[in-house]
């Protein structure tokens, strides 16, 4: 959080320096000759085959720490490499490497990783940012997130336990005045836990729990079920560090654009399903089949 509460300047400045490097990429490689051939595009020629600044840019596009005056060092580092993979693809063609079996597969689901990834970057993109009533709103419905964040101090127990022996643990945890008298207390019972002390912000906490954790004064615990027993937290130390609204802002209107995101693309997942034709086969048919009586079962 601390991070994403940046000021959103740094977003506009990141950008401002992205393009600064692929403006400055694309003239010095556009530029390297006086000749026509300079507005071609074309960067170099491996044999037959070229490399254009567009390829160069594209690399380029995704090393966005690098800084406007390190275009000129980039751009060779990045159209030495495409030339390197060039040579190595020319070379796998004149062995047939291409038409392996196991490398058509790998380039064919590369490809259908990138479409799918292309086609719900879209659909994410079509979704509007969030107004400033719906960013207060968040804020003012998260206050241990924000206006009452605190750092905490706490001592965590991950106790394996099961049926009753969970049951008496969690009591032994709820009776506990401190961490100290639990580790007795389980180490007396022969009990098997292991525990640690972290200190981490709010914004660290699991968010199902920032909530619960953040309703515990200083020394009171905490036992939640886990999927080998019991988890339990003491709150060893609380020290406030509110977060003001504007400071949390654009972390809370970031966050609530990624949810609105995730949330447009498996509804849209969900009705594509709901509109195709799926029909499962051989050993995938009876497994299907059973998730379908499940599901309904469970309606």
């Amino acid at each position: 959080m601390k991070n994403a509460m940046s000021t959103p300047c740094g977003a506009v400045r990141r950008t401002a320096t992205a393009l600064t490097l692929l403006a400055a990429a694309a003239m010095l490689v556009a530029c390297g000759g006086g000749d026509k051939k300079g507005a071609t595009q074309v960067a170099a020629k491996v044999n037959k085959e070229e490399i254009s600044v567009h390829q160069i840019n594209f690399v380029l596009q995704r090393q966005p720490g690098l800084k406007p005056e390190q275009a000129p060092a980039a751009t060779k580092a990045v159209l030495e490499g495409l030339i390197d993979q060039e040579l190595a693809i020319q070379e796998a063609q004149e062995q047939k490497i291409d038409r392996d079996p196991k490398v058509v597969m790998a380039i064919e689901a590369a490809k259908r990783e990138i479409l799918a990834r292309a086609y719900a970057d879209k659909l994410a993109d079509t979704v509007s940012k969030p107004t400033d009533d719906e960013i207060a709103a968040y804020y003012k419905d998260k206050p241990a997130l924000f206006a009452q964040r605190r750092v905490y101090t706490l001592h965590e127990f991950s106790i394996e336990a099961a049926g009753d022996a969970a049951k008496n643990v969690t009591a032994l945890v709820q009776a506990a005045k401190s961490s100290d008298e639990l580790s007795k207390q389980l180490t007396a019972a022969s009990v098997k836990f292991a525990s640690r002390v972290v200190t981490q912000p709010a914004e660290n906490l699991p968010l199902a729990m920032i909530d619960r954790i953040g309703s515990l004064a200083e020394g009171q615990s905490l036992a939640i079920p886990s999927a080998n027993g019991i988890s339990a937290v003491f709150v060893a130390a609380a020290k406030p560090q509110p977060v003001t609204a504007e400071q949390a802002k654009p972390a809370i209107e970031q966050f609530l654009l990624n949810d609105r995101k995730r949330k447009l693309v498996a509804d849209e997942m969900k009705r594509l399903r709901g509109s195709a034709k799926i029909s499962y086969e051989g050993q995938f048919a009876a497994a299907a089949a059973a998730n379908t009586t499940a599901a309904a079962a469970s309606q």
